[in-house]
């Protein structure tokens, strides 16, 4: 595990995006293809600022993927993909069949569904393993759709799950789960302010249990590395 900090959040995006850029070129240079998982917010659209001026990179041997979506109609702003539209996918000439989007009311009944079918994506399009997966989290340790004791963590032999009663709104949503994300190379916390300092300090904690705090459970095969504003990481000591 490493941890590596900024002083201020649009520097942090800049490092993650630019090695994002570097990681995609490495993937697809050993394996020929790179799967990369993105996650919304703020922190999510910054991740991906590099993206349009890279070069070096295939851009029809990258799938992008999600770690969760909220389950509410294509197109709205509540989305994780519409963010990522906006910050970067708009502008890349990724095949939009590379854009691995998960379904929402307008084109199936319920997220159960969407699970399903974005399960089945993952089976036939994936290689297997996620090359780089990425997190923001939120204020009390959630990462994807999984949050502190909500049962929709104990879920084991599935690929992704449908959320219902999210404490965070809209309550219903699809996630991936802790037994897909550990198929990830890399795992990447991209933590930025002071009003997760609390929650950071505790995913770091000796001991922390993902069932009180969600971001300890998810590691890569690989590495896994917290990107960490001063903000954020001011609970933590003092690096050497």
């Amino acid at each position: 595990m490493t941890i590596e900090r900024r002083t201020s959040k649009d520097e942090l995006g800049k490092a993650i995006s630019d090695e994002l850029v570097i990681a995609i070129i490495a993937a697809q240079r050993d394996r020929g293809v790179a799967h990369i998982v993105l996650t919304g917010g703020s922190m999510g659209g910054l991740s991906l600022q590099s993206l349009p001026g890279a070069t070096g990179i295939d851009w029809s041997k990258v799938h992008f993927w999600w770690g969760d979506e909220r389950f509410v109609p294509s197109g709205s702003s509540e989305r994780n993909d519409v963010e990522a539209d906006r910050a970067a996918l708009d502008a890349l000439p990724v095949p939009p069949e590379n854009v691995h989007r998960v379904a929402g009311p307008d084109s199936v009944p319920d997220a159960e569904a969407a699970a399903t079918a974005y399960s089945d994506a993952i089976r036939d399009v994936g290689d297997g393993m996620f090359d780089v997966t990425m997190f923001g989290m939120g204020p009390d340790g959630h990462v994807a759709s999984l949050f502190p004791h909500h049962p929709a963590q104990r879920t084991e032999g599935a690929i992704a799950i449908a959320v219902h009663d999210s404490p965070k709104p809209p309550p219903d949503r699809v996630s991936l789960t802790f037994e897909c994300l550990a198929r990830s190379r890399a795992v990447w916390l991209m933590v930025s302010g002071a009003e997760k300092a609390d929650a950071v300090a505790a995913a770091l904690a000796p001991g922390a249990d993902r069932w009180d705090v969600p971001a300890s459970g998810v590691h890569g095969t690989e590495s896994t590395v917290w990107w960490l504003d001063d903000a954020a990481a001011a609970h933590l000591p003092d690096p050497d």
